[in-house]
């Protein structure tokens, strides 16, 4: 309810089939209760995801769907329990909108491993409404997934890092992979892997991006400040990169062969999937056995170390490089980002699309 009583409607654009094409939707949003921040959208990423579940790829969407989740925006109004947050605060929101708040991973602040999380979009609010994500003109969150942008971010760079860059440094986080010195690989140059690139530079490691082909050469070593570029399919080079990783980040959203990445880390080195993909992969275990090697998986982030890493960001002077676009092209974007096509992530301007006028 907005503070007349009634209730509180909005318009974003989703999808309303497995055909993913997204189009204007108006909807209600769910009633505020004392913990809530109510929030005017300025700007969404645009993440892989967003494509997958629009198209139902993972087999969990529920329709009508309004993605995005990587949102940033002004509160607009509080909670009378809410202590975080005050109206005009520039706020983000990812990938998580609940969770049980009992069970061990919440109790230990890894909320995101809750097997009760509520997902942005696309999943059921405690009141039985679907959530929906950032791709519309407003929204409202638990205080406990918001968090502040620190001042002097630039908003529609900040928004990817609400996705991609907590992605990125959670499992470096996790791990022990911080520390300076070190020799990481980044899988994939897509909007997670170039903020891999930038996240793992500022932590002081030598980085190396590991790329299908030689298309994003330039840009990994000169826009983006890797060190070196390995082409997967060059056999002879791969050779000469074995045992001399201590971590990849594999970010291939995708099927692919694990073997060829398996064979460049060092011992004890890991190769850590943040990259969703339905398709089984496989290895031969005396890739792990003879080098004491470790495949893991890390989802996302908690909400602390999504404050933490924005303040690191903001410290290194760290930011995405995106594509700033209107709502109207979201589907065009969806098609350019199937095709690998963007440099390095699509941000919607959702306050500039002026989205309760269509």
């Amino acid at each position: 309810m907005d503070s007349s009583g009634a209730p509180r409607t909005t318009t974003g654009w989703a999808a309303r089939d497995p055909s993913g094409v997204l189009s204007p939707y108006t909807y209600t949003l769910r009633k505020t209760g004392a913990e809530d921040v109510v929030m005017k959208v300025l700007y969404c990423g645009v993440c892989h995801t967003d494509l997958h579940q629009a198209k139902n790829d993972l087999g969990m969407t529920r329709y009508p769907a309004v993605p995005g989740h990587e949102v940033v925006g002004e509160v607009v109004e509080v909670g009378s329990d809410v202590t975080k947050f005050s109206v005009g605060d520039n706020v983000g929101v990812g990938f998580i909108v609940g969770c049980c708040r009992n069970c061990s991973p919440c109790k230990s602040g890894k909320e995101q491993y809750c097997n009760n999380k509520i997902y942005t979009y696309g999943d059921v609010y405690t009141d039985g409404q679907l959530t929906q994500g950032g791709f519309a003109a407003s929204m409202i969150v638990d205080q406990k997934f918001v968090v502040k942008i620190p001042e002097g971010m630039v908003l529609e760079q900040a928004a990817p890092l609400l996705c991609a860059g907590v992605t990125v440094y959670s499992p470096l986080s996790h791990f022990g992979l911080k520390q300076s010195g070190l020799r990481g690989g980044i899988l994939g140059l897509g909007g997670v892997g170039h903020m891999g690139v930038k996240i793992a530079k500022a932590m002081g490691h030598h980085v190396t991006v590991i790329s299908s082909s030689d298309k994003k050469r330039l840009e990994a070593l000169e826009h983006l400040g890797a060190d070196e570029y390995l082409v997967s399919s060059d056999a002879t080079a791969m050779e000469e990169a074995a045992d001399s990783l201590d971590y990849i980040l594999d970010t291939v959203p995708a099927f692919h062969h694990l073997e060829p990445y398996l064979s460049l880390l060092r011992v004890d080195g890991k190769l850590i999937l943040i990259g969703a993909s339905n398709a089984p992969l496989q290895f031969v275990s005396p890739m792990l056995l003879l080098g004491r090697k470790t495949i893991a998986g890390s989802f996302i982030g908690s909400m602390k170390e999504a404050e933490e890493m924005l303040e690191f960001c903001k410290e290194k002077g760290l930011s995405s490089m995106i594509e700033v676009i209107k709502m109207d092209y979201i589907n065009t974007a969806f098609q350019r980002l199937e095709n690998n096509d963007v440099k390095y992530r699509f941000v919607v301007d959702v306050a500039g699309s002026n989205l309760h006028h269509q």
